[in-house]
Formats: C-alpha cells, structure tokens, sequence
C-alpha cells in the first residue's frame, strides 16, 4: 500500500466556552474517530493561538465567547489560512452570525443541542474538503 493511499490523521480544535460541552464534544468525536487528536481552548484568543501552533484540520466552534467570540476567531483563523475548515455549533439561531459565517466559509452551522450524527457527517465533509485541497 503507497503512502499516498494512507489516510492522514485528523486533527481538530474544539473551540467552547462552556466546560461540559466542550468535554462531551471531545468524548463523543474521540469516540467516532479513534485516529484523532483533539485539542481544546475556552475563547477565541487561545483558539487562534493553538491554531498557530497545531495547523488542526478543522475548527468546531461557538458563536458566542467571552474574550473573542467565534465570528473574530474565524476571520483570524481565515486570515492565516484561507482554506481552513470549520463547524460552527450554537445555541443561537441567529440569522446575522448564520450570514456572517456563511461569508466567512464554513462546513456546518449546527445548533445546539447537538446532533452527533450531524457533527460527524460534517466532520466527514470537512475532512474530505481538507484531503481534496491537500491533493491539488
């Protein structure tokens, strides 16, 4: 088997503020992709900081956080990589943050409570999108 034919591990940067979300989210994704490596940040200062460093192949996020919320955190992220991939996942249905990540670029916009069935499908595109762009 070539290299080539491998699949790359998956890398994601779960991005919420609240505790007990953000541990069921890593729990339940560990769970469904055993071959990837979750890191985790509570704002999206510390969100971009650790994208910096780690370059993780998708970024799941809430919209709204203390310090910098989702919507900054994604035009920062989008600034230092115009193809990075993200999954929004809120509380709130608000049609302003909905368009604004719709312009930013995004895989899934998901409300919460979450539908793990939904976050692994869009975590199923985003990693295709990611292999695609790898490929090029």
């Amino acid at each position: 088997m070539s290299t080539e034919s491998l699949p790359t591990p998956l890398s994601l940067l779960i991005v919420e503020d609240d505790n007990t979300a953000r541990d069921i989210i890593v729990r339940m994704s560990a769970k469904e992709f055993p071959d990837c490596s979750i890191h985790t940040a509570e704002n999206g200062v510390k969100g971009v900081s650790l994208y910096r460093e780690l370059a993780p192949d998708i970024v799941i996020t809430d919209v709204k956080m203390p310090v910098m919320d989702g919507i900054e955190m994604a035009r920062s992220i989008r600034s230092l990589n115009p193809e990075a991939q993200f999954i929004v996942v809120t509380a709130f249905s608000d049609k302003n943050s909905f368009e604004t990540f719709k312009d930013i670029g995004v895989c899934a916009y998901l409300l919460k409570p979450i539908d793990f069935n939904e976050l692994f499908a869009a975590i199923g595109l985003c990693r295709a999108a990611t292999r695609r762009l790898r490929n090029r």
